[in-house]
């Protein structure tokens, strides 16, 4: 188990769910000051996978990502110069996928490691999450699915499992 002060998460949206073609079209990142950033990620020249399933979950358009998306190499600049260390993230097998894709393009390496939130959770607090991070959603109100959002949720999820395992009152 990896412990840190107050860790920094991450999230991405993607224009799908698969593991060969799709890539990041939104990331999103809480800071340990619960300071929110995202941007959204102009698709590469050689991205051209599409869900509109994926679409209607996350509610951004392709047109949408064409005319407001940042490019990628601005995106990863903002990253590196933002994270440093280990950042937390929920989906390690989609999130670390999206992460290379958008660095790769971008021909960038990351200047911080991506693990899983699994790293800072005991078996106890493991448990809790489902439930813990149901609860976070209901009580923050925000819709889920847009990549600052989820972040936030990650670190709130995080903060809320952190104090029930030690028997800390929220």
């Amino acid at each position: 188990m990896i412990t840190e002060p107050r860790p920094a998460f991450i999230d991405f949206e993607a224009s799908s769910l698969d593991l060969i073609a799709s890539y990041p079209i939104e990331v999103g990142v809480c800071m340990p000051d619960s300071a929110l950033h995202s941007w959204l990620i102009a698709p590469h020249v050689l991205w051209q996978d599409w869900s509109a399933s994926a679409e209607q979950i996350h509610g951004i358009s392709r047109a949408r990502l064409s005319a407001e998306g940042n490019a990628v190499t601005e995106v990863a600049h903002h990253l590196n110069r933002l994270l440093s260390g280990y950042v937390f993230c929920d989906a390690w097998t989609f999130d670390s996928f999206w992460l290379y894709r958008l660095f790769r393009a971008a021909g960038m390496k990351p200047g911080f490691q991506l693990e899983s939130v699994s790293m800072l959770l005991d078996s106890r607090q493991v448990k809790l999450w489902p439930d813990a991070r149901q609860q976070v959603i209901a009580e923050l109100g925000l819709p889920v699915h847009r990549a600052a959002n989820d972040a936030l949720i990650l670190q709130k999820t995080w903060e809320y499992v952190s104090a029930s395992a030690s028997g800390r009152a929220l």
